[in-house]
């Protein structure tokens, strides 16, 4: 039997071909019954998201190979075989399972560390299992594929870094505030990224969301997205005191927040801390509000630095997140590898028992004048001694099938014990 993969992601192809690629979650059901029936799977799971089409398999070593898979996603979606092959990649055994360990584990991943992938694995994973296209194999894969995601997270710190500008803002201000549990937020401008790093904040215990925008409109359908307030544009200044941090994504020509107003601000607050994230170009609050006490200002700059060093600190614990999974990937290669031993195993033991009770019955039949009690210190003693014979056979066969000598075991074996 052989695991294999057959796949493409953002590493091997762009959007626009990834988008033709993916497949409607309506399809999955047929695009299964295919694996299946015409490239003849045993068992079949299908990821598809924005970032990766993969199909995982296992099948009888004849039927794991490329192109019939190619070819049924090339039906499905309509593409060019050729194109499909120019993006796609093929994976066997050790190097299928790594792969599926690294992608579930977000080491695949546009972000490493992102944890969307576990979730959209698992989703995959159960909607195979409900058309009932996995079995003992892809089951095992797929869950010690879990079990090793949440090893790395706990293990290592791949996912502690925030590797986005807006949610480094939010790093730095439970830095600041520690915890973010009845804090306000005030977004200057409607921005995309503002809004993104309004939602990190909320999601962290931020309460009260306040948004100006030069178009009041605007302000009032942002603020109802956060159950928040809009606030009139000119009435910043005034306003500046009722937020512990300021978002400004306006890029104004000239500063919109200056050292005055923010003064007046700290003086209402009483020099309670305001942190302010300035993520505009051309900056929107006066560099020097920098200046003042209990006031934090980071600008766009400032956050792209947080952002390049959590990058590398990722990096750093993605390398031993790497160590974690070579040891899961050994771990289930060898018990993959163990299961061409069972048959063997199963048939000696077998063997050995009809032996074991035939001769039994001979000597019983001979004996005359014996007890129940006898009879089964007899049948005790028979057994006692074929499990002792053949536990080194067995253990030998266990250890072996996975290495190189596995195979050549494996048949002298079954030609010891007349096995064919």
């Amino acid at each position: 039997m052989r695991v294999f993969l057959y796949g493409t992601s953002h590493k091997t192809a762009p959007v626009e071909f990834r988008e033709q690629l993916a497949f409607p979650p309506e399809e999955l059901k047929n695009v299964l019954r295919g694996l299946i029936e015409e490239c003849h799977f045993d068992e079949a799971v299908v990821l598809s998201t924005c970032n990766r089409v993969e199909i995982y398999g296992r099948s009888a070593p004849r039927y794991a190979k490329a192109e019939p898979i190619r070819d049924l996603v090339s039906r499905f979606n309509g593409l060019d075989p050729e194109e499909i092959d120019r993006h796609a990649y093929f994976y066997l055994d050790e190097e299928a399972v790594r792969h599926c360990f690294r992608v579930g584990s977000s080491l695949d991943s546009m972000i490493v560390g992102e944890p969307q992938i576990t979730g959209q694995i698992k989703e995959a994973y159960f909607e195979a299992k409900k058309h009932q296209a996995t079995g003992p194999i892809l089951n095992n894969l797929f869950e010690r594929a879990f079990n090793v995601a949440k090893r790395v997270r706990t293990e290592t710190g791949i996912a502690s870094h925030a590797v986005s500008v807006s949610f480094a803002a939010v790093e730095l201000a439970r830095k600041i505030f520690a915890d973010l549990k009845d804090r306000s937020v005030l977004l200057v401008g409607a921005g995309e990224m503002g809004e993104m790093a309004a939602r990190h904040l909320t999601s962290h215990g931020v309460e009260r969301v306040l948004v100006a925008n030069r178009t009041y409109e605007r302000a009032v359908e942002m603020a109802r997205g956060f159950l928040g307030e809009a606030i009139p544009f000119e009435a910043l200044g005034e306003r500046l005191a009722d937020a512990d941090i300021v978002i400004s994504t306006t890029g104004s020509s000239q500063p919109i927040i200056t050292k005055e107003q923010v003064q007046r601000a700290l003086r209402a607050r009483r020099n309670r801390p305001m942190f302010f994230v300035d993520i505009a170009v051309p900056r929107d609050i006066e560099p020097a509000v920098n200046e003042l006490a209990n006031v934090y200002c980071y600008d766009i700059d400032d956050l792209e630095t947080v952002v390049e060093s959590n990058i590398k600190e990722r990096q750093r614990e993605a390398d031993r997140a790497e160590e974690i999974l070579s040891q899961e990937v050994q771990a289930f290669v060898q018990w993959f590898a163990s299961l061409d031993a069972v048959p063997t195993i199963v048939e000696l033991l077998e063997k050995s028992d009809k032996v074991r009770r035939e001769e039994v019955a001979k000597t019983l039949a001979k004996l005359v004048n014996v007890g129940e009690q006898e009879r089964q210190s007899i049948e005790a003693m028979a057994h006692a001694i074929v499990k002792k014979i053949l536990h080194d056979p067995i253990v030998t066969l266990k250890k072996h099938s996975g290495d190189e000598e596995g195979g050549k075991i494996l048949g002298i074996a079954r030609r010891l014990f007349n096995l064919d």
